[in-house]
């Protein structure tokens, strides 16, 4: 086990730098860049997220932009640089880096990288590591409950369709699943909104943030409260299609192993249906719910919130990314990718380990890798 833990340890390192590297030529023939959304900002033409949103201070280089003689002969590789002095240009090129080539630029995040030293947000002026920080409790408060919520309930319920295929329960179950499936969550959340945040019938739920103005002057069971309050909606909306995946998968999975010859041997010596479903059955059936964790986890904490975030107002991890991609904040962009591809290979590990817990049978340190 040991030799297998260290060789998938390993493993991660290449992963991680063929991850980096892949990005960053994509970035490289990307339209756009920080300077031209400097040079955007300066001229008025930006309609990026930063502008949008109020946010960013890369309209300070705009303070320091002046015209020059030499316009004519303005660097034209950035659009929009026309008029501008080719001296302004270059220290925008500093500032952001780009006066490097391109290799020396990737060699060089891959070294600060193998530091965790991620650098500060072009137009933020806030550590990288900060800014995840500031988002991460929005995040993870969708995520860490919308996978509770899910299993605690997909699992008994897929569970008990199995036991019950084909009847009324396991139909009418089955109908209200696929119906929620097919609901996309920001069209069911601005449907909640309608009818519960006031938007055209009742206000019983807030419509922005995840706690009060004075929350943290509330008593500690008022906090609770108000927390969850707060919470309802998005995880309503958030959660409809996840309950779907795992259910129907759970099921399927006990039907399988339900119809073996194990099952039928250990109900002729006698078992209960209890002992057969959670004593024999439940570790094979598992196994395959197991291995969608790793992928329900890293999709529950950093990606598909994004327009329940925006929707309901909550500033995390989703949104942050996509203001970055706009922003075209490439050290946000890229530390970010690096955290959470990083701690979907450790969940990955976590998950193969699991499978051993589950299943003792199974052995990964006798496979060829």
């Amino acid at each position: 086990m040991t030799a297998y833990i260290a060789r998938r340890v390993l493993l991660m390192f290449p992963t991680l730098l063929g991850i980096l590297f892949v990005s960053f030529v994509v970035v490289q023939f990307a339209p756009g860049g920080p300077v031209e959304r400097v040079i955007a900002q300066m001229s008025g033409a930006d309609t990026g997220a930063s502008r949008a949103s109020g946010g960013g201070s890369g309209g300070d280089f705009g303070n320091r932009a002046q015209p020059g003689a030499g316009a004519d002969a303005v660097n034209s590789k950035y659009r929009g640089a026309q008029g501008l002095d080719p001296a302004f240009i270059k220290n925008l090129e500093k500032q952001f880096g780009f006066d490097k080539p391109a290799p020396e630029r990737f060699l060089l995040m891959v070294w600060n990288y193998a530091r965790f030293d991620f650098g500060k947000s072009y137009f933020r002026d806030t550590s990288v590591v900060q800014l995840i920080k500031e988002k991460l409790p929005v995040s993870m408060s969708l995520g860490i409950w919308m996978m509770l919520i899910s299993y605690l309930i997909s699992i008994p319920l897929g569970i008990r369709k199995a036991v019950a295929d084909g009847s009324r329960f396991d139909t009418w179950t089955s109908a209200v699943i696929i119906i929620g499936f097919a609901i996309p969550g920001f069209l069911f959340a601005i449907l909640l909104i309608i009818l519960f945040a006031g938007g055209s019938f009742w206000s019983l739920f807030p419509l922005r943030g995840l706690t009060s103005d004075g929350w943290s002057q509330f008593p500690w069971y008022w906090k609770i409260i108000d927390y969850f309050w707060h919470i309802t909606l998005p995880l309503v909306a958030m959660g409809l299609s996840a309950f779907a995946t795992t259910t129907l998968l759970t099921k399927n999975s006990f039907l399988d192993e339900i119809r073996k010859q194990y099952v039928m041997t250990a109900r002729a010596k006698g078992c209960t249906e209890r002992q057969v479903l959670y004593g024999h059955v439940f570790r094979n059936a598992m196994l395959i719910v197991i291995a969608g964790f790793p992928g329900a986890f890293i999709g529950a904490f950093f990606s598909g919130a994004l327009l329940i975030e925006t929707i309901f107002s909550l500033d995390g991890l989703g949104l942050l990314g996509f203001e970055s991609v706009l922003n075209r904040d490439y050290p946000v962009v890229f530390g970010t990718l690096f955290i959470f591809s990083l701690m979907g290979l450790i969940v990955g590990l976590i998950s193969d380990l699991a499978y051993m817990w589950v299943d003792p049978r199974i052995d990964f340190e006798a496979r060829e890798v």
